[in-house]
């Protein structure tokens, strides 16, 4: 639980940290300066995706809730975030990682993508299933209701108070509330 915790923490913080690496890394490791600007442009890309990743990760309502990533993620995550590192140390094999670590982000963003859409779609088909239950009236964990008296069969009753007011129906539906505006109103 720690590591996925470290990581859930540590994945916004790396959309600036990453980049800024590979600015730092390739400037040290002995890149030239032209290389250095495309490096520039690279990085402010790679922060963007490593952001939209990121968000989508966050979007999960059981990641928000645990605080922590599931283990797919850290193993996505932890792929990515090495290549990149790795990529700022390197100055010989840059282009084949460079090609590396942007089909990793792509492979990262569609995992964080599809990883939203089975979450959305287990928690829609749990609520499915609770009204389903609910519409049956066996709601697992709960005690059955008694039925419902017949609405075509209501007991008329007299209000308290004006003996020659219209009679009204009593259900025992405790959702329904009739409110009469005006004594002779009929129901």
């Amino acid at each position: 639980m720690f590591i996925r915790r470290t990581f859930f923490r540590w994945q916004f913080p790396a959309v600036i940290v990453l980049p800024l690496w590979l600015l730092i890394g390739s400037s040290i490791f002995g890149t030239g300066g032209w290389a250095v600007l495309g490096i520039f442009f690279g990085a402010v890309l790679l922060g963007v995706g490593m952001l939209l990743v990121s968000l989508l990760i966050f979007a999960r309502r059981e990641v928000r809730e645990a605080r922590a990533l599931s283990w797919a993620d850290v193993g996505v995550l932890a792929f990515w975030h090495l290549l990149i590192i790795v990529l700022g140390f390197s100055a010989d094999v840059s282009g084949w990682l460079s090609v590396a670590v942007v089909v990793a982000g792509i492979g990262a963003f569609w995992y964080a993508v599809w990883a939203l859409f089975t979450a959305a779609r287990k928690r829609v088909q749990s609520m499915v299933d609770l009204i389903e239950q609910t519409a049956a009236g066996t709601i697992p964990g709960t005690v059955p209701r008694a039925a419902p008296r017949n609405p075509l069969d209501p007991q008329p009753t007299r209000p308290r108070g004006n003996p020659a007011s219209p009679p009204f129906t009593r259900t025992n539906d405790p959702e329904v509330i009739v409110i009469r505006e005006k004594p002779h109103d009929s129901v």
